[in-house]
């Protein structure tokens, strides 16, 4: 992943530093295993943790190794019998790469979950924060982009709200079903290690011994995991898309904080562009792009290819990478939007009560009139409001056959705002919970 969208802590799962001291425990992990078997003697396997867990591995000599035997499993073990002397021949025992390779993927996409559920609980809270302070708010809502009816800014954050909530269930789920171990030998039959080394080592790191991993683990677990990313991706831009259509100039009903310094054109000083959310939307196609590779490695041949190995090494970093980033970002938009409640107040009142006509149309049909008929009636006043500029309400008033059926008094209170907005407190309820 390129440095501009990485941030330390996630950039820091997938360094080779961290990759290497994985394999090492793993590996150290299994010696204990098999010293307590009495495969092994246990004076090797504190020498082992002795030298190795206070090495640093030389990752250039580690390369240099690898250029040469074209192995990188073989060339970190060569590596580290250089560090750990004779004792290291008990390194490995009854052992294949996979099982090192796949059970460190698998723990680093568990540290990377990690940083992911705290990058979702800062979003979450700043959503949370936010649609509290705006519950009230008064907005348009919109379908297809046209007014729609009256809703609050702080009903379109509670939803937003709501679907992370959710995105955060979902990747709990993704990270236990991808946080597994194996540690079973050559097509996985245990054939050269006990099944009790497998179950030793997942303990160890936090994982979950798999069921049966022919020599690979299953790649659907991973599949489900990168596609859950993309879930998560689509959601950032789903909210992402929401504030870049309410700061276009005409609409200018929330706004990216535009710091002091800032530049929004190179050739007019005037813009404040929405880049931010912009950059989000861009994020997410990335993310969701690693979710068909993922699937597609699903279908290796027969107990292992490596067909999948060359994918992960992309989309392993770069989809959780990329999506730490998004997330910390979107976190940093929803905490410092500007919102400009008389814009959307003046939005609102644009067509001039056209907002209020369903109300308008019920009130017919439980006066006496047909549906057909209502819908007629109230559209014939709605286009009046869309063609000529006129008032909705006094253009009802001034239909006899509206007025027929509908007293002044009972039209008027058809527009009412607080209509719109009195179940706003239930929708918070069912988010947030009771107060």
């Amino acid at each position: 992943m390129i440095p501009r969208y990485s941030r330390p802590e996630m950039a820091a799962v997938w360094s080779q530093e961290t990759k290497f001291r994985i394999w090492f425990e793993i590996e150290a992990h299994a010696c204990d295993a098999l010293a307590e078997l009495g495969v092994i003697p246990k004076s090797a396997a504190e020498t082992i943790w002795e030298k190795g867990g206070k090495a640093v591995f030389d990752i250039e000599r580690i390369d240099a190794i690898e250029r040469e035997t074209k192995h990188d499993v073989i060339a970190f073990l060569t590596h580290l019998a250089e560090i750990v002397g004779p004792d290291a021949r008990f390194v490995h025992q009854g052992m294949t790469s996979s099982d090192v390779l796949d059970t460190c993927f698998n723990v680093q996409l568990v540290k990377a979950s990690d940083i992911l559920l705290a990058d979702m609980d800062a979003l979450l809270a700043a959503l949370k924060r936010r649609a509290f302070e705006h519950k009230d708010t008064v907005t348009i809502g919109r379908s297809h982009g046209i007014h729609a009816e009256p809703t609050t800014f702080g009903v379109k954050l509670a939803l937003a709200y709501a679907e992370f909530e959710r995105c955060r269930k979902r990747l709990v789920a993704a990270r236990e079903e991808v946080a597994t171990c194996a540690i079973s030998g050559a097509v996985g039959t245990f054939a050269n290690i006990d099944p009790r080394v497998e179950e030793h080592v997942a303990k160890a790191l936090g994982l979950q011994p798999e069921p049966v991993s022919t020599q690979v683990i299953p790649r659907d677990r991973h599949a489900m995991f990168f596609a859950t990313l993309g879930v998560v991706a689509s959601s950032i831009e789903r909210l992402a898309t929401e504030i870049r259509h309410l700061q276009r100039t005409e609409v200018l009903e929330a706004e990216e904080y535009f710091s002091p310094g800032q530049k929004g054109s190179s050739a007019m000083p005037h813009k404040r562009n929405p880049v931010l959310t912009e950059n989000l939307t861009g994020l997410a196609r990335m993310v969701r792009s690693y979710a068909m590779p993922a699937m597609e490695n699903v279908a290796l041949w027969h107990e292992r290819d490596i067909s999948h190995s060359s994918v992960e090494r992309y989309i392993g970093p770069d989809a959780t990478i990329t999506l730490d980033f998004a997330l910390a970002r979107l976190a940093g938009v929803i905490d410092k939007l500007l919102v400009y409640p008389e814009r959307m107040d003046r939005n609102l009142n644009q067509f001039r009560g056209l907002v209020h006509s369903q109300r308008v149309l019920l009130a017919l049909t439980q006066a006496g009139l047909s549906r057909e008929d209502s819908y007629r009636l109230v559209q014939r006043n709605a286009m009046k409001v869309w063609e000529q500029g006129a008032d909705f309400l006094t253009e009802l008033l001034a239909d006899p056959e509206v007025t027929a059926a509908l007293p002044e008094a009972e039209l008027r209170e058809k527009f009412d705002l607080g209509y719109h907005t009195k179940h706003v407190e239930t929708i918070f309820a069912r988010v947030f919970g009771a107060a």
